[in-house]
């Protein structure tokens, strides 16, 4: 077995359990439980983690919010032109995906509003273009007057409450994707957990749209890893220092969340960090921060389910998601989670 071979990542799984709606409470999503240590497999309600979190655990959350990144306008000719916010280099200026690229060209003008217009100022590879937005007033007013919520290319329902693309705990807006392991997650059953003794950690990563970005070639080191901007503050990187120090788990929810960790910690320590993070992880990663992971099920070949087969190992990845589809989970950011458990 070739663990760098993208193939290797590779599972089947039937259209229908790609989920298109989310679930309603959050929290009774169904929760696919494993245990390490000894390979077991429970199937449970997400709501009953409580069972599985003990006094002193950290549940590490990633409170980014999801801007209304997706611009549907038009050029002076009339032609229609989607464009994806993706990273913000400036006040006005941003990298986007847009579509069609064909149809644009250096100085093109896309039209949103009467308040708000966008000039193409550079094109690169894959749709990606750089953009100088014009704008009355504020500009996030003005986007949150036309945009609309991005959800990934594999969702083809539309989303008729755009919170349920928010987690309960989103704060700091510039995601163009939302952290989908925390959307399970409600005020009540938060409040639960910190009255058990849970210790909540709020971190920040803004996740970018290579979150959805497939791995084209084969050989996974060649592969172009996206950066996110992410913070770990010096108060965070404290209590994660004393609760490992302490022996006290540390339990990532969502991969964002995981990188933020993984990116923070150096020679056993987390330091404080404002920075980008490309950190790429594929089996065999030595994990340095995490000891259990509360995450979705992600696509086929992605570096999302490679980051999980470094976590439990690619074998049992596998079987875990054979299994999921063998029980109808639902799959990918509206679909059921997993809590990935190696340390008890």
């Amino acid at each position: 077995m070739d663990l760098l071979s993208k193939k290797t990542y590779y599972y089947d799984l039937p259209e229908e359990l790609i989920a298109q709606t989310p679930i309603e409470p959050r929290d009774s999503s169904r929760m696919l439980v494993y245990h390490k240590d000894n390979g077991k497999i429970e199937h449970r309600i997400f709501h009953d983690i409580t069972d599985y979190l003990k006094k002193g655990d950290v549940l590490v959350i990633n409170n980014t919010r999801v801007l209304p990144a997706r611009l549907y306008g038009f050029k002076e000719t009339g032609a229609k032109i989607e464009i994806l916010l993706h990273k913000r280099i400036n006040l006005t200026d941003w990298e986007c995906i847009a579509r069609p690229t064909k149809r644009l060209k250096i100085g093109d003008c896309v039209h949103f509003s009467e308040h708000l217009n966008c000039q193409i100022i550079e094109k690169g590879e894959y749709g990606i273009v750089k953009v100088k937005f014009n704008f009355d007033g504020v500009f996030e007013h003005r986007l949150s007057e036309v945009g609309t919520m991005p959800l990934p290319p594999y969702i083809h329902e539309k989303l008729k409450d755009k919170e349920r693309y928010q987690t309960v705990y989103s704060k700091i807006e510039g995601s163009s994707a939302a952290p989908t392991a925390g959307l399970h997650f409600t005020p009540e059953l938060l409040q639960k957990i910190r009255e058990m003794g849970v210790e909540i950690i709020e971190v920040l990563l803004h996740v970018g749209l290579g979150t959805f970005r497939p791995v084209k070639e084969d050989n996974i080191l060649k592969h172009e890893m996206h950066s996110e901007f992410f913070e770990m503050s010096k108060t965070n990187a404290d209590r994660l220092n004393k609760a490992k120090s302490e022996g006290r788990r540390i339990i990532a929810v969502g991969t964002t969340s995981v990188r933020v960790l993984e990116s923070s910690i150096e020679n056993g320590v987390f330091v404080p960090k404002k920075e980008e993070t490309k950190i790429f992880i594929y089996p065999p990663y030595e994990f340095k921060a995490v000891d259990c992971l509360i995450t979705n099920f992600h696509l086929p070949e992605s570096t999302l389910i490679m980051l999980v087969s470094a976590f439990i190992g690619r074998d049992e990845t596998m079987r875990i998601y054979n299994e999921a589809v063998k029980e109808r989970y639902r799959f990918f950011s509206f679909g059921d989670s997993t809590f990935l458990i190696r340390k008890n």
